[in-house]
Formats: structure tokens, sequence, C-alpha cells
């Protein structure tokens, strides 16, 4: 199985968990200029920005220490971005980014695990 597929099949897994949590899924794998945003939910009028993370095991720090603050950047450019094509932004909108780490076989949700400030 290639790395992508790999990848398509985490984002499933956590798509789903999310929506059993209660979110709207409203898109996945959306390429912008200068990033990805794996899935994009709604909790109530919140847009989440969701970065799915896998990891075979936590011996270099396990999923969620693989979201990095350049990482983080990358993705609050690519928020904005999207929001804007939507005549959005971080100020005329609720969002929250989180992050879904699966760590081989546990799955760690972690809800507002950075911010656009």
């Amino acid at each position: 199985m290639s790395q992508r597929a790999t990848g398509a099949g985490y984002e499933l897994q956590a798509r789903h968990y999310l929506e059993r949590a209660g979110l709207t899924f409203f898109a996945a794998n959306v390429t912008l200029r200068g990033g990805e945003l794996d899935l994009i939910m709604r909790d109530g009028q919140t847009w989440v920005f969701v970065e799915v993370r896998y990891r075979r095991s936590d011996a270099f720090g396990g999923a969620a220490a693989s979201v990095t603050y350049r990482k983080q950047q990358r993705l609050l450019h690519t928020a904005a971005v999207w929001l804007a094509g939507r005549g959005a932004s971080f100020d005329t909108s609720s969002c929250r980014f989180d992050v879904l780490a699966i760590t081989g076989n546990q799955l760690e949700w972690i809800p507002n695990a950075f911010n656009a400030d």
C-alpha cells in the first residue's frame, strides 16, 4: 500500500471519529497555495481545521509532537487562504485548529491544539 493510500485511510478513520463526536464533515485534502488541509469540519458555527498525524510508535515523540511550529504556521496560512476564498477571515469567522494524532493503535484528539493568535 502506498504512503498516500495509508494516509487517506487514517484521514478517513479520523473523519469518522470526529463525526461520531458530533462534528460535521465539510471537505478533505484541500490543497491550496502553500499547503494542504487534511480535514475541514464544522462544530456548530465554528470551522475546524484538522491536521491528521500518524506515527507507528512514540519513539520520537509520537504523532502529536510531529506538528511543529513551522507546520502550524503553514496550516494557519493555508486556512487563511481558504477562508479568503470564501470572503472570510480569522477576524470574521469562528475557527479552531485541532490535531488528531494516531500513534500505533492509540487515537488522541486535541481540540484547539494551536491558534491563529
